[in-house]
């Protein structure tokens, strides 16, 4: 409603004695001007600009005869000042200004400015006038004086002999009557026939105010009774005074009343305001609500806070401000809701978390429109007498304003069908940047160009919608700067209105009224600024399509109007359509294509409007439809807060008869001080034909007499708009009834259109907490909008030693933030405990598509689950169960459950399982609906109310769940959660191992960021020749924690057991690619399991079978005859003998390359596949047999995702090769020529047409490095043959020449080999010339089966190298032209250098590794 602006400013007042402090602020009745009074002497100050105008100073010798000024009140027209002294004298003082052309201060303007010329009043607007005080008349009322009020031409004086003086400004002694308080009858209501007196002689009136709507006054007696004197009939004498009071007061200390709401605001000495109204049949007062800090927002200082020193209504009557006698000051709205309290946050508190002084505040004034409130600081509680250094301003009392912005809604309540939030400054307005505009039509994107921050009041939920995110993307306000122009003459701003997209705003100051374009960025002012001056905005304005409507008055003709003018036309009377109206026009509101005035002799008056374009001009055509007095039922006409019309009524459009008269089932809406009631049409009566009455001219029915719907209510929306998804939302009424929270008037439909129950009410009331201030409701997305202040703490700018406290440092900069909340859990929650579930299931299910529906039910559930399980009491009748089976109706019940529970604590658990079921059964239906991730989540809660055994049984079901759909990171999870069952201890990183086992792989090159072989447990095998060093910063990821030294403990068996089995079962299924990536992603040591499972698991059981696979699960395509096979290459004679082995070089000329060719493929060493897998140390064999001598290979991204050649690209792959023969005595002159003839280019592009895709080659060639590893020969085989690559079976015959290999494995590949033949001759005549090239390799192996008569136990060795090979292959590669390479040096520090162009391949690979830097080194 109101929000505190930046800092307060500080008035520079005279320094002078302390005598001479300002100690009370007085405004007068049209806040332009302001008494301050000091002890001696009397000053008035302007409003605009803030400046001293004259100041009266007592002389010495009065001052001592009349004592020290103490109160002011002004005369209604502000040419009187009466100043209450503490002897019991009031001084009338007189306010002349000087007449002529004199002035205190005047704008200068440039030569030849507009502004000077032909503006009428500009000098009186613009301005500070020159006045003369001077005192008039001295009355002597012998008896210290309590309180000054002023009631129409009266001063009324209350003295502490218990005398009330009537005085007349004008003829102040023969009008005198003072009246006796124990003459005045009390009573608790005015019904008694006689009241009791007082009865005590020595009770006076210590303070009191004046209510003109219940002609009255508010009294607060110095015994702490409050009570309420009225005059019984007109005349004012003690045998025609009555009063009421309260019993339940009894510290009272001040009052405020509250005109247009007709309450009496009490200040207590208790530190609580006790706010009262009158019973309009019986006269008692009525507590309406209290206003008090609650221990729960203020928990050190709620009952600290000494007696209410102050509380003042606003000018609008909106919000109350509330200030201690210990200091602090607090902000609340008509019915009670805290808008700004300084006892707490940034206001108590500096930043270094040290308590401030609260500032004390001796009196308060508000100035025009509220925009300012006027402050007399009192002393800090802790120096009593005032320091000697003049510059410790702070300390003396001084004048500070502070700066308020409002909402619109406090003065022009017919923006509350609108869906923006519009809040107005002294010099600008804030808006929440017309977000509806943007997904209606699409903006410039200048208007939104402040950076968005995606924060709001919920989290965790993902706002897919684009009108939602932008609605909450940020907090920041689109501010609009006010015309200067406009302002220097019409300040302060009255009303301002936005239309229905959020793109145009109208504002209305002292005179006529100025637009303004968002998208244009243009003020519009009138041409002429005669007419501007010439018109009085009285009833406020709206926006109706392109036309703004105001209610205004015409100060030349001295008549009420209603006039419409169009947005895109001249600002200017011809172009407006002026409508004269009977009586002064005091709101406005549009509704559809209908206006509705509420008017001062209490009748609402409803015009049709629409849009004409006849002639040139467009203008809009007004006309009466009909008027309604409300003289009954309206006892004061500024007593009415707001009028709308809407299409709300009792009956939902069911039971009407006809759809049109749904749609115009038209209601008027009254807020009458704070009670909401509500006028239908009366369909009582004969129902007219449409055909019978004048097609041009509508009949409207008369209006039923009213009905109250709500109390206190503050502000009310409703929409015109209809949704048949979302009828609940957008027919119902919403109501923001302050301290109480907010209220939803809602529809309730029968389903499936069945003919609702004649005993079921058709509406329903229900009320709703929230945490914000509502300034806006959206229908269709449940949300509700809101601004709250933030503060900001400067005061670490300044040294605290200074002696001077700045502002900056004694107050925080205060900001307004938009804020938004969900309101729908309420709703539901609410239906639910009326037993309404059907209605609510209704309203959800129209609601289950918005994007933070799953927080809605997780909220309901969570509040519901909180309030029941820490209640003290048993609940008779809880509402879990039935919101739990409410959330049951949604397929995201189980997510729902889980984040509750994992959101409470676990002491609630059981009482919540207990309401929406057993955790193992929903852990189960996780697992069936193949929800893993929240099946783990119901797998913590298990291992908190489950034993170890349970948990560990439910959590094996969740990890071979997870292993089967490769769910890696899941699985990762449930590794440590099993080892963590099992230690006892969760989450612990292990040990991390100095030195590593001795390595299987003798001379296996090291993968960075890999976990294979890296620790081969020692049982496996035997030591080999070297042992490698290996000191790691061990990866952050599973792999590195899982292998630690506790592995030798029975969990880690377990886990091994099931890890095992799984790869068993991928190995038994064929399914290679998922063993890949299994053993990738969870750090599984494939090699030594291999080694163990060599002769059982992973031997091959069926050739054909496995080859099949594999090419269905690498995609890769099975071999086909080429039809210019006849010409190719093989029988082209260019090729040596076909068992001969050809290794490609890493050479300069990337065209040699070429030279690979189906036929005879050379032997592509693990590097080429592990091209973007990591650096690796040098070619599978190079370690064995040249020792020390190692390299680190650099990458490069494949540009390729054919060939595992790039052809012509020189991005190929380092590697170094071995040689079978030393040099390349085969290379054809053609090919380095260039010159290939058509049908060796045919057959390149068959081969590379019969490749899989380059991903696939990669992993396949990882595969058969670990197979070659482990000594799966006959695994090798079969992926030799699908790579179709004869290198392959000649390394694994090199093998099995060299070492000593398993007789049974021989003849497994012999037979497997024989049926792969067979197979190929009969489905696949594509292998055929394949096996032909190995079928010498075949006829040694066969050889070699024959002589193993007896199988003998297998060492896994790497490849070993044929004794022709030469050691040049090192010196070649770092030689060559086309690639890097980083010396062995440097393995730590460059290779992460390397990665980041590995990144780019890496990205496509199923298998992410982690990260973690190896220093090698070879003992």
């Amino acid at each position: 409603m109101y929000f505190l602006s930046g800092w307060p400013k500080r008035l520079l007042c005279p320094v002078g004695s302390p005598a001479e402090a300002p100690l009370h602020v007085q405004s007068d009745p049209q806040r332009t001007f302001f008494a301050v009074l000091a002890a001696a002497r009397l000053s008035i100050w302007y409003s605009r600009p803030s400046v001293l105008i004259v100041t009266y100073k007592e002389p010495a010798k009065s001052s001592s005869q009349f004592g020290s000024y103490k109160q002011a009140e002004w005369r209604p027209d502000s040419t009187m000042i009466a100043v209450s002294t503490a002897n019991g004298y009031i001084l009338f003082f007189l306010i002349t200004s000087t007449r002529g052309d004199k002035y205190l201060y005047e704008p200068v303007y440039p030569k030849g400015s507009p502004q000077v010329k032909g503006t009428p009043h500009f000098k009186e607007e613009q301005c500070t006038p020159l006045l003369n005080l001077e005192m008039r008349k001295i009355l002597d009322l012998q008896a210290p004086i309590m309180s000054l009020q002023s009631v129409l031409e009266d001063l009324l004086v209350a003295t502490s002999d218990g005398l009330l003086h009537l005085i007349h400004w004008e003829g102040m002694t023969n009008g005198r009557k003072a009246i006796n308080l124990c003459t005045v009858p009390f009573s608790v209501d005015l019904q008694s026939s006689r009241g009791s007196f007082l009865g005590f002689a020595d009770v006076h009136i210590k303070d009191m105010e004046y209510c003109a709507t219940l002609d009255g006054f508010a009294v607060v007696f110095s015994d702490g009774k409050v009570g309420f004197i009225t005059p019984v009939s007109s005349r004012f004498t003690a045998e025609q005074l009555h009063g009421v009071w309260s019993q339940d007061v009894v510290d009272g200390t001040c009052v405020a009343v509250n005109n247009k709401y007709r309450l009496m605001a009490f200040g207590c000495a208790s530190g609580s305001v006790q706010v009262y109204t009158i019973d309009n049949t019986t006269g008692a007062m009525l507590l309406s609500h209290k206003l008090e800090l609650t221990a729960k927002q203020y928990p050190d200082i709620w009952n600290k806070t000494g007696a209410v020193k102050l509380v003042k209504w606003s000018p609008d009557n909106s919000v109350v401000i509330v200030t201690w006698e210990y200091g602090g000051l607090s902000l609340w709205s008509v019915f009670g809701a805290q808008l700004i309290c300084t006892l707490g946050g940034d206001f108590a508190y500096r930043s270094d978390g040290t308590k401030k002084d609260p500032l004390k505040i001796n009196s308060m004034s508000w100035g025009a429109e509220g925009y300012h409130l006027w402050v007399i600081s009192g002393l800090g509680s802790q120096n009593t007498e005032i320091e000697s250094d003049p510059r410790s301003i702070v300390k003396q009392p001084g004048i500070l304003l502070f700066q308020f912005i409002k909402s619109a809604l406090t003065v022009n309540p017919c923006m509350s069908n609108q869906e923006q939030v519009l809040l107005q400054g002294e010099d600008r307005l804030y808006l929440n940047c017309g977000e509806a505009s943007q997904t209606q039509n699409p903006r410039s994107s200048s208007v939104h160009s402040k950076p968005s921050r995606e924060k709001s009041s919920f989290t965790g939920s993902s706002l897919e919608s684009q009108g939602l995110s932008t609605l909450l993307g940020h907090r920041h306000w689109h501010v609009v700067q006010i015309s200067s122009t406009y302002l220097e003459s019409n300040w302060p701003i009255r009303f301002s209105a936005i239309d229905k997209l959020g793109q145009n705003i109208a504002v209305v100051g002292k005179f006529g009224f100025a637009h303004y374009s968002l998208l244009t960025k243009k003020w519009k002012l009138f041409g002429n600024i005669t007419q501007e001056q010439n018109m009085i905005v009285t009833g406020g304005l709206a926006w109706w399509n392109d036309f703004i409507v105001l209610a205004c008055y015409n100060i030349s003709d001295r008549q009420e109007e209603l006039r419409v003018y169009l947005r895109t036309s001249n600002l200017d009377n011809a172009f407006a359509h002026v409508t004269k109206a009977q009586a002064e026009n005091l709101l406005l509101s549009v509704f559809r294509d209908m206006v509705v005035v509420f008017r001062a002799d209490c009748s609402i008056c409803l015009y049709s409007i629409e849009r004409k374009s006849d002639g040139p001009n467009t203008t809009a055509g007004i006309q009466v439809l009909q008027e309604v007095s409300m003289s009954r039922y309206i006892p004061h006409p500024f007593l009415v807060v707001s009028v709308t019309l809407t299409s709300v009524s009792t009956e939902n459009g069911i039971t009407l008869k006809m759809p049109k008269q749904a749609r115009d089932a038209e209601s008027i809406m009254l807020n009458l001080a704070g009670q909401l009631i509500m006028m239908q049409r009366d369909r009582s009566g004969p129902q007219i034909r449409e055909k019978d009455s004048n097609p041009g001219q509508r009949k409207l029915l008369p209006f039923c007499p009213p009905v109250v719907l709500a109390q206190s209510v503050e502000n009310v929306w409703t929409t015109c708009r209809a949704n048949k998804q979302k009828r609940h939302l957008l027919e119902a009424l919403w109501l923001s009834c302050g301290g109480a929270g907010m209220k939803v008037w809602l529809p309730l439909f029968p389903r499936d259109h069945r003919k609702p129950h004649s005993f079921l009410s058709q509406r329903i009331m229900l009320p709703f907490h929230i945490n914000i201030y509502p300034l806006a409701v959206l229908f269709e997305d449940a949300l509700v909008l809101g601004a709250v202040n933030d503060t900001l703490l400067y005061d670490s700018l300044y040294p605290r030693s200074s002696a001077t406290e700045q502002l900056e440092v004694l107050f925080p900069f205060c900001v307004v933030e938009r804020t938004s909340q969900i309101y729908l859990h309420h709703i539901l929650r609410q239906l639910l405990v009326r037993n309404l579930g059907e209605q609510a299931l209704l309203l959800a299910q129209s609601c289950s598509t918005l994007p933070y529906f799953p927080h809605v039910l997780e909220l309901m559930l969570h509040e519901v689950l909180e309030e029941e399980a820490t209640s003290r009491e048993p609940i008779p009748d809880p509402l879990l169960p039935t919101v739990a089976k409410f959330i049951t109706e949604f397929p995201l019940f189980l997510q729902t459950v889980v984040h509750c529970a994992r959101k409470t604590e676990y002491a609630l658990w059981n009482y919540l399982f207990a309401a929406v079921g057993n955790p193992k059964d929903l852990f189960e239906e996780c697992l069936m609906a193949q929800d893993l991730d929240t099946a783990a989540s119901y797998l913590i809660i298990l291992q908190n109310m489950e034993v170890p055994a349970v948990s560990r049984q439910h959590a094996t079901l969740l990890f071979n769940t997870a292993l089967e759909q490769g769910k890696w990171d899941l699985c990762r999870h449930m590794i440590r959660f099993l080892k963590a069952i099992g230690s006892g201890e969760s989450e612990t990183p292990p040990s991390t191992p100095t030195a590593q086992e001795p390595s299987s792989s003798g001379g296996f090159e090291f993968f960075r960021n890999r976990s294979i072989s890296l620790s081969q447990s020692a049982e496996n095998v035997p030591a080999s020749k070297f042992s490698l060093q290996k000191t790691l910063s061990m990866p952050s990821g599973p792999s590195g924690k899982r292998w630690s030294k506790d592995s030798d403990c029975a969990e880690n068996m377990y886990i091994d057991m099931m890890l095992w089995r799984h790869a068993r079962r991928l190995l038994e299924e064929v399914r290679l690619k998922d063993l890949g990536c299994f053993a990738a992603q969870l750090g599984f040591e494939l090699i030594s399991w291999l080694c163990k499972e060599r002769a059982r698991a992973a031997r091959v059981d069926n050739f054909v079978i496995a080859l099949k696979r594999l090419h269905k699960d690498f995609l890769w395509p099975l071999p086909i005859i080429p039809a210019s096979s006849v010409s190719s290459p093989f029988k082209n004679g260019k090729f040596r003998t076909v068992g001969e082995q050809l290794l490609k070089s890493q050479s300069p000329d990337p065209f040699l390359n070429l030279e690979i060719d189906a036929s005879i493929s050379n032997v592509q060493q693990s590097q080429r596949w592990l091209s973007n897998i990591g650096p690796t140390q040098h070619e599978i064999d190079t370690a064995s047999s040249h020792g020390p001598q190692m390299q680190d290979a650099f990458l490069s991204p494949l540009s390729n995702k054919g060939d595992e050649c790039s052809i012509g690209s020189a991005t190929d792959l380092t590697e170094s090769s071995s040689m079978v023969d030393g040099d390349w005595t085969v290379v054809d002159e053609n090919f380095s020529t260039l010159s290939l003839t058509q049908s060796e280019l045919e057959h390149i592009s068959m081969e590379l047409a019969s490749k899989g895709p380059h991903k696939s080659q990669i992993q396949l060639r990882y595969l058969l490095h670990i197979f070659m590893e482990a000594g799966c020969l006959d695994w090798c085989i079969v992926i030799g043959l699908i790579l179709r690559e004869s290198s392959i079976i000649n390394q694994i015959l090199v093998i099995i020449q060299t070492t000593e290999v398993d007789g049974e494995m021989l003849q497994n590949i012999k037979t497997g080999l024989h049926a792969v033949d067979r197979w190929a001759s009969t489905d696949c005549p594509g292998y055929k010339p394949f096996l032909n090239i190995i079928k010498p390799q075949l006829q040694k192996l066969s050889e070699i089966t024959e002589e193993h008569v007896q199988p003998e136990a297998f060492q896994p060795i790497t490849v070993g190298k044929t004794p022709e090979q030469t050691s040049t292959q090192a010196e070649e590669s770092r030689g060559s032209s086309s690639h890097r390479s980083i010396p062995q040096g440097e393995v730590g520090g460059s290779s992460m250098v390397s990665r980041k162009e590995e990144d780019t391949t890496r990205i496509e690979e199923e298998e992410p590794f982690q990260d973690g830097t190896y220093d090698c080194s070879v003992s």
